[in-house]
């Protein structure tokens, strides 16, 4: 269980959803015709896909096209909380939310739009001492990747986080560099970032089929027309990752493992 101290956080309250796809729309190409080749197609408008659009193209690839179905940012991108905690699953996991810290924290500096990044820090509760030799572990890990935290009492606990009870608790992990995000603006931002090195972003255009020529992808077929490439990434979520290796079938093989390279 995790309690992030929103009391210190100067959370603000979010825009509505009308207000948000008024404020991307000038980040899109519009209605646009869709070129009919690119070196990447990514498939998914949130903030996941935008992020691979934003990456790729600061890395050097110049030929990008995001295909949102929707609106950018309106899947789960839209209703998630935007807790950005570091101590967290793998090794590689934790140096990808290390960096994710470092990104929400600077990028406005280069695209001008703010993440609405705030580094007011989580709590990690424990109610039984099983759970508190676990977050001591956790400790640990987050040490050896260089996040500090500290084990902290019930009563600090409270001072951390006043809205919280702390009868029934016998410690928690305090990760004071953690901290939130409002995830529409970090979408914002990052496609601002991905279109100023040269991505190409296309709202209302869905991915009917993905084309696969000896072994490997070939191109997309989209409501709009076809685009051929050399890659297809799929950042539209877990259903259409699902639905992905369907086209194993079609002679196109699909990692099943990534190795995560720093």
């Amino acid at each position: 269980m995790m309690a992030v101290n929103f009391a210190r956080s100067g959370w603000r309250k979010r825009s509505g959803w009308q207000s948000f796809k008024h404020s991307v729309r000038h980040l899109t190409n519009g209605e646009r015709p869709l070129p009919a080749s690119s070196q990447v197609v990514v498939c998914g408008g949130g903030a996941i896909g935008c992020s691979v659009a934003y990456h790729l193209a600061k890395v050097g690839f110049r030929e990008i096209v995001l295909l949102e179905k929707g609106s950018l940012g309106c899947g789960t991108t839209w209703h998630a909380a935007g807790l950005v905690p570091q101590v967290k699953g793998s090794h590689a996991e934790i140096r990808m939310r290390k960096y994710g810290v470092k990104l929400y924290s600077e990028i406005s500096q280069e695209t001008g739009l703010d993440t609405s990044w705030k580094g007011v820090g989580s709590l990690l509760i424990a109610s039984n001492e099983g759970r508190l030799t676990s977050l001591k572990r956790t400790q640990c890990l987050g040490r050896l990747h260089g996040v500090a935290a500290e084990i902290v009492s019930p009563t600090e606990c409270s001072k951390l986080c006043p809205l919280i009870r702390v009868e029934d608790l016998v410690g928690g992990l305090w990760v004071p560099s953690d901290g939130n995000v409002i995830p529409t603006d970090v979408v914002q931002s990052l496609t601002k970032g991905a279109k100023m090195k040269g991505a190409k972003i296309f709202e209302k255009v869905s991915v009917e089929k993905i084309e696969v020529r000896n072994g490997r992808v070939h191109g997309v077929k989209t409501n709009r027309g076809d685009i051929s490439c050399e890659v297809f990434v799929n950042c539209a979520g877990q259903v259409s990752f699902i639905q992905l290796f369907m086209f194993l079938s079609l002679g196109a093989h699909v990692p099943r493992e990534l190795t995560v390279i720093f």
